[in-house]
């Protein structure tokens, strides 16, 4: 028998900030970038009830840890529960299940600061949001740790959403946060622009886009929704997470090759091969960079091998026993 921990939601809240897990994830997708082994999502589509079952999986050798997440959304009470098993790389032991929805707004946001971190220019002091939800404010509170932003203009569709949004972060951050009235708006003289949307078709238009400017999106990874239109992807260099996203749920680039405004080569590379020098991320300041951040069990074994031993320091969380196989299945 080995014992593992099970920590909740409220075990996790305080144990780490949004600094924090960007450190983790940088360190993941460096290892990712040196060949640590990794598969995009599988999501399985249920019609009666209508839900979505989900997972996806990472190995990260050098952090000596591995695990996912699988999540369930949907289906008769319209919500979602997200588990992350965290297994030891070297034994195969599982060390930890934790409670997954709490860290979620804060690795992916990591993951997208750690695409800004790598892509944007340095002088970056403008962020337009697109996306008010908790995703997006992941997003800002990781993009506001590797840059020093002075200004952040951020839209959603409901004025409410977007005006209490920059209220909040407008008392938070050091920068001048504001409600902006159209997406067209959040892109002026932005040399960011992060969407974080559950929006099915592109959420601005891409030949608004200022040379020089970078952009994630996280807010889509279905082969048939996308943030990004065609122009804001043939005008990029275009960043993924996980190459082997790119013609299964990388939407935008799905969509621009499909339109022949791009052609099958335009993948620049995978956000690792970036960090670790494989690949050039940004050339000039007039560049534009793309970063698509569909969501990769990089980021999550990362950030949750990082909470999992601030949780075992701090004498956090409940003992659970799990039997080998080989005890187990013996004699069945």
């Amino acid at each position: 028998m080995t014992e593992a921990l099970f920590l909740s939601s409220d075990e996790l809240i305080d144990l780490a900030d949004a600094e924090d897990y960007v450190d983790a994830v940088r360190e993941g997708y460096r290892q990712r970038g040196a060949g640590a082994p990794a598969e995009p999502r599988e999501k399985l589509l249920n019609e009666r009830p209508p839900g979505m079952l989900t997972g996806y999986m990472a190995i990260l050798p050098e952090t000596g840890a591995m695990g996912g997440y699988t999540y369930g959304a949907g289906f008769g009470e319209r919500d979602a529960w997200f588990v992350t098993p965290v297994f030891d790389a070297e034994s195969g032991e599982p060390l930890a299940v934790l409670d997954g929805a709490s860290l979620n707004p804060f690795k992916t946001g990591a993951a997208g600061a750690v695409g800004i971190d790598a892509l944007a220019r340095e002088d970056a002091s403008t962020l337009g949001l697109i996306g008010s939800g908790a995703q997006a404010r992941g997003q800002l509170r990781a993009a506001a740790t590797v840059r020093e932003f002075d200004s952040v203009r951020v839209y959603s569709p409901t004025r409410e959403n977007r005006e209490g949004f920059a209220t909040d972060f407008d008392a938070e951050l050091e920068a001048d946060v504001r409600a902006v009235d159209s997406s067209a708006t959040a892109l002026e003289g932005a040399d960011v622009v992060v969407t974080a949307t559950n929006a099915d078709e592109p959420v601005f238009d891409g030949e608004l886009l200022e040379p020089g400017t970078h952009v994630t999106a996280m807010g889509r990874y279905d082969p048939e929704k996308h943030e990004l239109d065609a122009a804001t992807v043939s005008r990029a260099t275009y960043v993924l997470d996980l190459r082997a996203r790119a013609d299964r749920d990388a939407g935008s680039l799905i969509a621009a090759t499909e339109a022949g405004a791009v052609g099958s080569d335009h993948l620049h590379g995978e956000l690792g091969d970036v960090l670790v020098g494989a690949v050039e991320g940004r050339t000039d300041d007039e560049e534009i960079t793309v970063f698509d951040s569909g969501g990769t069990g990089i980021e999550t074994v990362a950030a949750a091998h990082m909470l999992y031993e601030r949780a075992r320091e701090a004498g956090r969380g409940t003992g659970i026993e799990f039997a080998p196989a080989s005890e187990a299945m013996a004699g069945r």
